[in-house]
């Protein structure tokens, strides 16, 4: 195959990349041209010597060239799409470290009430999810009155919640608009429950139940938590279809904000989901399945290891638990929380105390230290959740005696999620030298801010100190922890993560200059926590988290260039296209 001619307004480094661009595509300047070019744009690749590029050319599933639009340029034939730029800024695929996928679908696709505190806003979600819904499936949860409750309440204690005014519905606002869908819902800390028409039918619940209000002889739809639950024993299990469904809805959301890869929080189930969805070329993201801890022993002795499956689905890291949330006062501190007097709570490893019932927890005492020994002596990596600072500092060490015994290994790669509160700069300092990963989600700094200061007073300093951990030395790893609490809502979308990391500032701009700005970082370190580091904590980085020749043709190109938009503006940074697999998945409404 002849080079191309060094044209006057080419330089012979261009020519030199076009033509082994072509040798690599095995096409001729005069041949069919490659799958996919992007070209007039502003290309992030994420590689730190020759970081920005003009165009990005694609062959089947994988990325040929990056260069300048000449470069590029030489790849187009006849049967070449072409997608032009005219500006935008084109990124890897966003990489998300902590979703819980099957719950966002059901919430998609399902009841979610989190903002509906009054009659009006609750006929109108149930009507809406009725009409989206298949005939009889139920409706379950919904959570209604939770932004309500938590504006009213920042010391979130349930007895005022409970006291302030709390909407208590009964059937005759739903069963008009849900006569073929039985439904059981829940306010936000499940203190009040209403049943529908069709699921007391479908129970046999009855004036005669102990739990079940009546008024002249007829349910009104208000139960206990008792009755609640037998109602609950009435539900079929969730067919494959509405799985499924709940699915295609969570892909679509992660598509459309340009999410190519996600890590889930999975349970067993889930993984059936995943391949159907392959088998019918309808996953239109990557997956990282994260399944818990205690199942290390399990998982081995079947032969799943470390990163077993292939480029689209793959068992990558466990989960364990050190202490519980601080929205219920649960995270684990050195110092009494100012609102409760309490220190918060070690995670169980059995159903008594903070229940996760899946034995990955810190106590009974030394029950966490035998768990990573075993996952990591036989090649796991487990990412543990820690919030307080007594938590953060307790894993940190176990894991530190952990690498001790089982001595040097190449692909170690623990990480700590949320670590939010640390104790300060020392604790940086630990993580850094021990190489353990900060597994963080933004987007919580500015949701927890409203009430942190009132629960820990100033310890809340060093609440999602990314500064501090960054110049410390320690890997930014970024997601959103995606749907959310019964608190609030977490969406997925990276570009309101990188503008929480960067502004540390509430979406109303809220306070001026961010909340304790000291801990604020630039757009290219939260972009990185979002592509190459993520890539990087799943032992993917030689394929993944960034646009380089080879790599998986996974990206998301944004309408403007987030190094040159105003940081307050990042919040509403829209993506015009997702790639994935050398594939548009998703193309935003009004883009050519």
């Amino acid at each position: 195959m002849p080079f191309p001619t060094v044209r006057p307004d080419r330089s012979p480094t261009q020519a030199l990349t076009a033509a082994l661009a072509l040798l690599l595509t095995g096409c001729t300047a005069g041949g069919e041209g490659v799958d996919l070019v992007l070209r007039g744009g502003r290309v992030w690749t994420g590689e730190g010597e020759a970081p920005i590029a003009q165009g990005v050319a694609i062959e089947g599933n994988r990325i040929v060239a990056v260069g300048d639009d000449f470069v590029v340029g030489e790849l187009i034939g006849p049967d070449t799409e072409v997608i032009e730029l005219e500006g935008r800024f084109v990124t890897p695929g966003f990489i998300d470290n902590h979703t819980h996928f099957n719950r966002a679908g059901e919430l998609l696709l399902g009841i979610n009430l989190l903002e509906v505190s009054d009659a009006d806003g609750l006929v109108a979600e149930v009507r809406e999810t009725a009409e989206r819904l298949p005939e009889g499936a139920w409706m379950v949860g919904g959570m209604w009155g939770a932004y309500e409750q938590w504006s009213q309440n920042s010391t979130g204690t349930d007895e005022d919640a409970v006291a302030s005014g709390t909407f208590d519905p009964d059937r005759t606002l739903i069963d008009p608009v849900s006569p073929d869908n039985p439904a059981i819902l829940w306010n936000w800390d499940r203190s009040l429950h209403l049943a529908n028409g069709a699921a007391l039918e479908a129970a046999g619940a009855d004036c005669s139940w102990v739990g079940v209000e009546c008024e002249g002889g007829t349910p009104t739809g208000r139960v206990d938590g008792r009755a609640a639950s037998l109602i609950r024993s009435a539900i079929p299990e969730k067919t494959m279809e509405q799985r499924l469904a709940e699915a295609r809805a969570a892909l679509a959301d992660l598509a459309q904000y340009g999410v190519t890869t996600f890590f889930d929080i999975t349970p067993p189930y889930q993984v059936e989901v995943y391949e159907r969805l392959r088998e019918a070329g309808q996953l239109t993201a990557r997956v990282n399945m994260r399944l818990t801890l205690d199942t290390w022993d399990e998982m081995h002795a079947s032969g799943i290891t470390e990163g077993f499956g292939d480029d689209w689905i793959r068992y990558q890291g466990l989960k364990g638990f050190v202490d519980g949330i601080m929205g219920s006062s649960q995270a684990r501190f050195y110092e009494p929380y100012r609102t409760t007097g309490v220190r918060g709570s070690w995670r169980n490893a059995s159903n008594t105390g903070y229940v996760t019932g899946d034995g990955s927890g810190m106590d009974p005492r030394g029950n966490m230290e035998s768990l990573l020994l075993g996952a990591d002596a036989v090649g796991f990596n487990p990412r543990v959740h820690a919030i307080g600072d007594h938590a953060i500092d307790s894993i940190t060490e176990v894991m530190a005696r952990v690498m001790q015994a089982n001595g040097p290994r190449i692909d170690r790669r623990f990480a700590i999620i949320h670590n939010q509160v640390i104790r300060g700069p020392e604790t940086a300092r630990r993580q850094a030298e021990l190489g353990i990963i900060a597994e963080m989600q933004p987007y919580h700094t500015i949701d927890d801010m409203r009430w942190m200061e009132e629960r820990i007073g100033e310890r809340a300093r060093w609440a999602y100190a990314f500064r501090t951990l960054l110049d410390a030395g320690v890997l930014l790893s970024f997601g959103s922890d995606w749907p959310g609490t019964n608190a609030a809502w977490y969406t997925v979308n990276p570009l309101q993560g990188i503008y929480a990391a960067v502004t540390r500032q509430t979406l109303d701009g809220e306070p001026e200059g961010g909340w304790f700005p000291e801990e604020r970082i630039d757009v290219a370190n939260a972009l990185m926590a979002y592509t190459v580091n993520n890539a990087w904590v799943a032992g993917e980085e030689d394929r993944k988290g960034k646009i380089a020749q080879g790599f998986l043709a996974d990206l998301a190109v944004l309408e403007v260039d987030p190094f040159t938009t105003p940081v307050g503006e990042l919040k509403d940074v829209r993506v015009d296209y997702t790639i994935v697999d050398g594939e548009v998945v998703f193309m935003r409404e009004g883009v050519e």
